[in-house]
């Protein structure tokens, strides 16, 4: 079966570290992330859209504001997590080392379906570009 998809465009800037890196990763750093945020539909609305890329932005763009833009995100499991928690309150973990591959899919598995629950659209895609030459993606399996 045929797939529609749209795919919204988001930047922001955050730092994170890779915790246990064999290179410079594993320090504290930061990038211009790039997001490609791919949704898909069985189907079109009633004007022809699988979704108005202006809910896209409006949900998933405000949440990656909201809660990553200038912000060092750490995994759960990093032992600087809790040490920088008590010196400042813009640090933010996922379940994951945040590698490109894992932010994309946290997004995918975890925020994507908990804002789109009540549409008709999944978040099926998304591709993360963590420099202009390096970008790592995380897809729903069909």
């Amino acid at each position: 079966m045929a797939k529609y998809q749209v795919v919204r465009k988001h930047e922001i800037h955050c730092g994170h570290r890779v915790y246990q890196h064999e290179s410079k990763c594993r320090n504290l750093h930061g990038h211009s992330y790039v997001f490609h945020l791919k949704c898909s539909s069985d189907k079109l609305d009633s004007l022809g859209r699988v979704i108005d890329f202006s809910v896209i932005k409006e949900l998933l763009c405000q949440w990656l504001d909201d809660n990553w833009d200038h912000k060092m995100i750490l995994w759960d499991q990093d032992p600087l997590f809790t040490e920088l928690l008590k010196l400042d309150s813009s640090v933010v973990s996922i379940p994951y080392n945040p590698t490109a591959e894992n932010l994309a899919r946290y997004l995918v598995e975890t925020v994507g379906p908990r804002l789109f629950a009540p549409l008709p659209i999944t978040l099926s895609e998304v591709t993360l570009e963590e420099t202009s030459k390096c970008s790592a993606s995380y897809a729903i399996s069909n």
